[in-house]
């Protein structure tokens, strides 16, 4: 049938393993890492998934890959919960063509824990809950010092940015011939750990709720929330319809 769900696990030569979750011919790939190694120069050799092929609508693959280490003002995240956002969507289907750029790991709404920070990075360390922003703030910019709006100049949302901000470069790299992997979103969270601009990264208290239903606060709560409050300008005492109860609308309802 064309609406079922089917899941496969499959144990890789690392240990790493791996479910497939397929449902109406897209797949949804869910790793659990296992204990990963630090070398010597800080480089982690890690099985994520990637777009490895050139032309929208290619499958999803899951590939061994090098994440560098973050630079300056940069964050590298272990990524414990993602999910798939109708963007990432319209994205892998290459709705928009001047968007396109693969290979690339999708992913904009996730939560983890921070592995690793660059020079200069001084809000978040080692050990801390994040939820990577795709809408970051640099605190500096004409926009973010206005009290109107808060599209940042440097972080703000660009599907067509590819590289990190600092040096026009990539962090993601595929071990077997070293060719550069792009970034989505200024995230990037379809794989197990990926390197951030330290402006993209919200530190959370691991008390407040569990870790894996943080990973909704990165996207679709803060889109419904903010439809309300930005866009439809709702006010106390407002009557308004909702419609659509996902996560976008549920983020609305009482």
């Amino acid at each position: 049938m064309d609406g079922s769900i089917t899941l496969t696990s499959t144990t890789h030569a690392n240990g790493t393993t791996s479910e497939a979750i397929t449902c109406k011919g897209t797949t949804i790939i869910r790793i659990h890492p296992p204990n990963t190694t630090l070398y010597s120069d800080m480089k982690l050799i890690i099985l994520m998934r990637s777009r490895r092929g050139v032309r929208p609508r290619e499958p999803l693959v899951i590939e061994e890959i090098t994440v560098d280490p973050p630079k300056e003002m940069e964050v590298r995240i272990r990524i414990f919960f993602t999910s798939v956002c109708h963007s990432d969507l319209g994205t892998w289907l290459g709705t928009n063509e001047a968007q396109r750029a693969y290979p690339r790991i999708l992913g904009h709404e996730a939560s983890g824990i921070v592995e690793s920070v660059g020079k200069g990075v001084r809000d978040v360390k080692a050990g801390d809950y994040v939820i990577p922003i795709f809408h970051g703030e640099c605190g500096e910019c004409i926009f973010c010092r206005s009290e109107s709006t808060n599209m940042c100049e440097k972080f703000g949302i660009n599907p067509m940015k590819r590289v990190m901000e600092s040096d026009g470069k990539c962090r993601f790299w595929r071990s077997e011939d070293h060719k550069p992997i792009f970034h989505y979103l200024n995230t990037s969270t379809f794989t197990q750990y990926t390197v951030l601009d330290s402006a993209c990264v919200v530190k959370i208290d691991p008390h407040l709720i569990p870790l894996k239903n943080m990973a909704l606060l990165s996207c679709c709560i803060t889109t419904g929330v903010g439809a309300a409050w930005n866009t439809a300008n709702v006010k106390p005492g407002s009557t308004v319809a909702v419609f659509g109860l996902g996560s976008v609308g549920f983020a609305l309802s009482p």
